[in-house]
């Protein structure tokens, strides 16, 4: 991104450094991101999840609806996102509300994940406490028994969320700590502000 003629909107430039950092990233995840919510407390809690998509729509990923983050995001559904790529320099901050997507986009998403992967969504209550790992272990192979040679049907306590793009923030490393950082925020039409590292 050229900073000192930053262009009006911040999707594109959004998409390019996601390609990139898919390039650039040898992890297995390079578009893991920390989604932070708010307890009911006022604390805040923060947690590693992956995005699938990113577009002009939002961010969307997927979880367990009965799941701390999902409890917390029902209570209020403004989260943070962050996008931290060391590699590259690069951070993203993207701030949203996160509102549950469709039924046919979460079975559809879930159909295309590993078998073991749907047999652990159905056989983890995500979040809650766990006797030992060999009761887990066991429930999933209950569940491939149960499905054994069928499609297993994606759980009803299970699905998308898509986080709107309220704000998107870049930020690109500098010698000596002067970075470059660029707030987009979007109220009927995106806005920007240039912030002091």
């Amino acid at each position: 991104m050229d900073f000192q003629a930053p262009p009006p909107s911040p999707i594109e430039i959004a998409k390019t450094w996601f390609d990139e950092a898919e390039k650039a990233v040898t992890t297995e995840n390079p578009l893991a991101m920390t989604l932070s919510t708010c307890q009911a407390n006022g604390h805040i809690a923060s947690r590693i999840v992956l995005m699938k998509s990113f577009s002009e729509d939002g961010v969307l990923f997927f979880t367990n609806y009965n799941s701390d983050k999902a409890n917390e995001i029902e209570q209020n559904n403004h989260v943070a996102l962050l996008f931290h790529w060391d590699v590259l320099a690069r951070q993203i901050r993207i701030r949203g509300r996160a509102t549950k997507v469709s039924d046919d986009i979460s079975d559809e998403y879930f159909a295309s994940r590993q078998r073991l992967s749907q047999l652990g969504a159905w056989a983890s209550d995500q979040s809650k406490a766990l006797q030992n790992r060999d009761a887990l272990m066991s429930r999933v192979e209950e569940l491939d028994e149960k499905w054994d040679g069928k499609p297993i049907p994606r759980p009803p306590f299970w699905g998308g969320y898509c986080v709107s793009l309220d704000s998107i923030e870049f930020w690109q490393g500098g010698d000596g700590r002067l970075h470059d950082r660029l707030k987009y925020t979007f109220d009927q039409a995106w806005s920007l502000t240039r912030l002091q590292p």
